[in-house]
């Protein structure tokens, strides 16, 4: 029978043990990361049971229930692509080429002459998030030290750069106190930038502000950037999904091609084709000539090769059905101007809703702004005030995303931010 002491004196063993090898685990110095601002909103918001409770911080698309919306030409080449019964085999290094030279067409201008001589090459990229970290790779490899980015930008786009080895500098981009863009800041701030650098711009629907320069403005830039001999590095997350014209939304990049720039792009399929979860994008440059853009080419699967080998298929099968087949492709054009017409009728909607409860402020900038994000204006203070009192949560700069705005909520949306801002 075994005695109470030996039991005890076990245990105290046990318990000896346990402490050492907690003491020795690898992993014992590791502390619990932050939430990230965005995807952490998301889980804070399911973690409410307010049922009034409201989110218009994350960037996906939401049809006026407030519901995840798959647009009806992607169900359509996702059931063609089903039909053909197709194998499951290994992408090359750089991915689909048929979907990366439709995304260029898309991008680009099927009539650009840069793409008809070959000048302009690309590969698959694991959407924005993927083809940002590869660019930044492979500009850091090539001698380029830093980078220089709108402020504000994108929250993921420094935290991507600075990993890849970059220093992340700043250019003037929104002046907050009038809500509008600070075109003088940014030209002032462009000019004092050295030669060869890189620069980083949205090609439409700057997030987080939703103001973008307008075409003589992109114009402007075209020159300075041209005297300056500085390297653009256009972001394009929203052809399509701004303004509703896929070709207005492509006009600064198509603007510094023509004007003879060589620069690189970073093509999003998320927004406009729904593709969240797909993870599909193109990264392209264009050169000199079709020899020096196929040795870029090269060296960005360089890059590819050890990080993540090649990437996924059936998101790039959808996107290419769609945009290589004349009714697929009209139809895309007509759905995703649906959800950009949505969210501009939502915009006046929020403004005209804030007028009635009674706010004495401008809001004029969100009918103003364009794209997904609105720059509310509200500060972060603000913003905790209206997560905690009235259940609404977006991002804490204020950012509020427009495609979670609906005609059920956009009233609630107006008299909470009405009541943390008056």
């Amino acid at each position: 029978m075994i005695s109470k002491q030996f039991i005890s004196r076990l245990g105290r063993q046990s318990q000896k043990f346990s402490t050492r090898w907690q003491s020795t685990s690898p992993f014992a110095a590791y502390e619990m990361a932050p939430l990230d601002p965005i995807i952490g909103l998301n889980e804070e918001f399911q973690r409410d049971d307010f049922p009034q409770k409201v989110i218009v911080g994350v960037g996906a698309y939401r049809d006026d229930a407030g519901k995840p919306y798959v647009l009806p030409c992607v169900r359509e080449a996702e059931q063609r692509l089903v039909d053909q019964k197709l194998d499951m085999e290994y992408s090359g290094i750089a991915g689909d080429q048929k979907f990366v030279d439709l995304s260029l067409k898309f991008g680009y201008g099927e009539d650009s002459g840069a793409l008809k001589e070959g000048r302009i090459q690309g590969v698959q990229a694991l959407s924005g998030t993927g083809g940002l970290r590869v660019f930044g790779e492979m500009i850091r490899r090539h001698g380029h030290k830093h980078i220089y980015v709108p402020n504000p930008t994108w929250g993921n786009h420094i935290p991507i750069f600075q990993n890849s080895g970059l220093e992340v500098r700043k250019y003037r981009y929104y002046d907050a106190s009038n809500s509008s863009l600070d075109f003088d800041g940014m030209i002032k701030d462009i000019q004092d930038i050295p030669a060869g650098s890189c620069v980083l711009l949205h090609a439409c629907a700057h997030n987080p502000t939703g103001m973008d320069p307008t075409l003589e403005q992109w114009k402007q830039l075209s020159e300075l950037f041209k005297k300056k001999q500085l390297f653009p590095f256009f972001d394009a997350a929203y052809q399509g999904f701004a303004s509703g014209d896929a070709i207005l939304d492509a006009a600064s990049l198509r603007m510094f091609v023509d004007d003879g720039h060589l620069l690189g792009t970073i093509q999003s399929f998320s927004k406009n084709f729904g593709l969240y979860g797909h993870r599909v994008g193109t990264l392209s440059v264009v050169g000199s000539n079709a020899e020096e853009a196929a040795r870029v080419v090269s060296q960005m699967k360089m890059v590819i090769r050890p990080m993540y080998s090649n990437p996924p298929r059936h998101g790039a099968r959808i996107v290419s059905t769609i945009l290589d087949d004349p009714k697929l492709k009209s139809d895309f054009y007509e759905q995703c101007k649906g959800m950009a017409d949505r969210m501009n009728t939502m915009r006046t909607k929020l403004r005209d809703e804030l007028e009635a409860v009674g706010s004495t402020r401008n809001w004029d900038h969100i009918v103003k702004q364009i794209g997904m994000f609105a720059y509310s204006g509200l500060n972060k203070e603000q913003v905790m005030e209206m997560r905690s009192k009235h259940h609404l949560y977006c991002t804490a700069d204020g950012r509020i995303s427009m495609a979670g705005v609906t005609t059920g909520n956009v009233s609630y949306i107006a008299n909470a931010m009405h009541d943390v801002s008056k």
